[in-house]
């Protein structure tokens, strides 16, 4: 469980937004291991299907960079590796962090923040907390925390102004201790057709138990528009981000996820519904 501020009354719920996690066994990947890709956007996809056009500067574009670790282990935030290894197809090359907070929520908070941080548009990086509260980086950056009063989020003016990427981190760890799937849900838009999915997309359930996934990818097929997609996650304890393994497709299409949904999207750790498909808005929230 996230190391959350217990002491708030007004948010007895906080330490349960998090992803929440079904009692795993002790298990170990068996299959063979997939090719090394370099990055999200090497991996290969079924045969007739092709990437669906991403801009540059889109958060589509931006996520297919993302690089992928040559070693597929799943590790916690404490360095032991994760218990149930038969969940990834593939682990992404993003720090989880020292502290059990970079959970399921947490780490699509933590991939759009970096695309927006690597684009310098700062302004864009805000998410709200579970009292509705929105925490900006860029009142991070000119040295304003959020902290508890009076039973209540607020923004105050006590720390030092920061830049650059530690500073980011920094930020992104208070967000961690604030947000989770709840508060993430509501800052996001329903996608109301998964056949209108498009990389960047969240399947998101919120509250408790909640659990989001990232839409990592998305490829389409030229003679049937058929689209399959790509999804990344975290889950709890906090652990590196990896693609997820279809349990229902054969070796060859392994990681990918066909958007003809009838009603449930299954995954190895959890079970989405089709009315969950959401995106980010164009402009996160402002106080």
């Amino acid at each position: 469980m996230k190391e959350r501020i217990y002491f708030l009354l007004l948010f007895p719920a906080l330490v349960s937004l998090a992803c929440t996690q079904a009692q795993q066994p002790a298990r170990h990947h068996t299959a063979s291991a997939p090719a090394v890709y370099k990055n999200i956007g090497d991996i290969s996809l079924p045969a007739g299907y092709k990437r669906v056009p991403a801009a540059p500067g889109t958060f589509g574009a931006w996520l297919r960079q993302v690089p992928l670790k040559t070693d597929k282990t799943v590790y916690l935030y404490n360095g032991e590796p994760k218990r149930n290894q038969t969940a990834q197809f593939a682990v992404l090359d993003i720090p989880v962090g020292k502290k059990d907070l970079q959970q399921c929520a947490d780490a699509v908070m933590r991939l759009y923040a970096e695309y927006q941080f690597a684009n310098a548009r700062y302004g864009q990086i805000a998410f709200s907390a579970t009292d509705g509260a929105v925490m900006e980086y860029s009142s991070w950056m000119r040295g304003y925390r959020f902290s508890e009063k009076n039973n209540r989020l607020v923004k105050q003016q006590s720390g030092t102004p920061c830049n650059g990427h530690n500073c980011l981190d920094q930020y992104l760890q208070n967000v961690f201790a604030w947000a989770g799937t709840l508060s993430l849900s509501k800052d996001l838009k329903t996608v109301a057709d998964t056949k209108d999915i498009a990389p960047g997309n969240v399947f998101i359930k919120g509250g408790s138990p909640g659990h989001a996934v990232i839409v990592a990818d998305v490829a389409v097929n030229a003679a049937t528009g058929d689209k399959i997609f790509l999804l990344a996650q975290s889950y709890m304890p906090a652990q590196d981000i990896h693609i997820l393994l279809n349990p229902n497709r054969p070796d060859d299409a392994a990681p990918w996820y066909s958007a003809d949904i009838d009603k449930y999207l299954y995954t190895p750790e959890w079970t989405f519904t089709k009315d969950q498909l959401k995106k980010f808005p164009e402009r996160l929230p402002q106080r």
